[in-house]
């Protein structure tokens, strides 16, 4: 593990206010949205569509780093130039999605365990050697009256460290990406208590598998009341409870967290992420920031349509939504950002 090389990149991916984009959604996700909004579910549909995100002009303006997937890493733009050369031209990190999917746990009932550690050494060693400098695994957790139980979060976290482990030693930083799941009827505590518990968990099995909390990122949901809940709670008790819970449980040594938007609206995501900027008490020991995929593809991929004479306009749009979380991190994000650039 060189140490010293993790942290350049820690510290890259962090600095200047800017965040992540995910663009790394599995082919059957990607179609999904795809066919939500007319578009044809191809290979060739999903690199266009990909190429007009990573192609947008000034992208690196708010970006820091993009999270691909397997097929997308692979992928290049129409004249020819791979995706990783052209983040890497306007001065964006590439990153991958290492994990396979959460698939149904045995033993457990409705809960999941995320799998792909077969093999992963190699397979990340490939990724470095074509450019990637990080990579993101994510773990889910269902909440509710008897979920998520202590055997599930206890084996996705051991599933979290052993991945984040080979990563550091090939000199790849990890994103560990642990989501407590917004659908539901949860209450605002109850989201609390759960990602503390998860969090906690995930840190002990990650100092067991001597991974340096130097050299990683946390991307964690923010403290949400669930979906369905009667009670939906303001962006500043958000901000609170899910500060709150993070001073609880994250060691300060971790230099960065770069939270999911985990569903919330695009508005939402940047005035919670807002909000804790400038609804906090005291300086925080990490870096918060934003590492979203739907809430800042959606708006653009609405407008794209899978049509070139619509690229213009998307583009216009995916820079206005990574402008608004810019903001937030700063703390200047307001309701009047929602007008978009003309």
């Amino acid at each position: 593990m060189n140490a010293q090389a993790l942290d350049d990149t820690v510290q890259a991916l962090i600095a200047d206010h800017k965040g992540l984009l995910a663009i790394d959604e599995s082919n059957q996700t990607c179609d999904n949205r795809f066919m939500a909004v007319g578009i044809p579910q191809t290979e060739d549909a999903r690199r266009s569509y990909r190429e007009m995100i990573i192609a947008t002009p000034n992208l690196g303006d708010g970006i820091s780093g993009v999270i691909l997937y397997d097929e997308t890493i692979r992928q290049k733009t129409c004249s020819g130039t791979p995706f990783i050369a052209l983040l890497t031209q306007v001065g964006i990190i590439p990153g991958i999605k290492v994990d396979t999917g959460a698939k149904p746990m045995a033993g457990h009932p409705g809960e999941t365990i995320t799998e792909g550690l077969d093999g992963l050494r190699d397979r990340l060693s490939a990724y470095a050697h074509v450019g990637a400098r990080f990579a993101k695994w994510r773990a889910v957790f269902d909440l509710d009256d008897i979920r998520p139980s202590s055997g599930c979060i206890s084996a996705n976290a051991h599933a979290l460290a052993r991945y984040a482990s080979l990563c550091q030693e090939v000199g790849m930083v990890p994103i560990v990406e642990p989501e407590v799941l917004m659908d539901g009827s949860h209450t605002l505590q109850q989201c609390s208590d759960v990602t503390e518990e998860v969090l906690r968990t995930v840190f002990s099995e990650l100092w067991a598998q001597r991974v340096s909390c130097e050299g990683m990122i946390l991307k964690p949901n923010m403290v949400l009341p669930g979906s369905s809940c009667p009670r939906q709670a303001s962006a500043d008790e958000v901000a609170d409870a899910t500060v709150e819970c993070l001073l609880r449980s994250v060691p300060a040594a971790v230099p960065g967290i770069a939270f999911l938007s985990g569903g919330q609206s695009p508005q939402q995501a940047s005035a919670h992420l807002n909000a804790m900027h400038i609804h906090r008490r005291s300086p925080l020991p990490w870096t918060l920031t934003f590492s979203f995929a739907r809430a800042i593809q959606q708006p653009a991929l609405v407008l794209w349509h899978g049509l070139e004479t619509n690229i213009i306009a998307a583009q216009r749009a995916l820079r206005h939504r990574i402008q608004c979380n810019r903001s937030a991190n700063q703390g200047t994000y307001t309701a009047a950002a929602e007008t978009p650039e003309p």
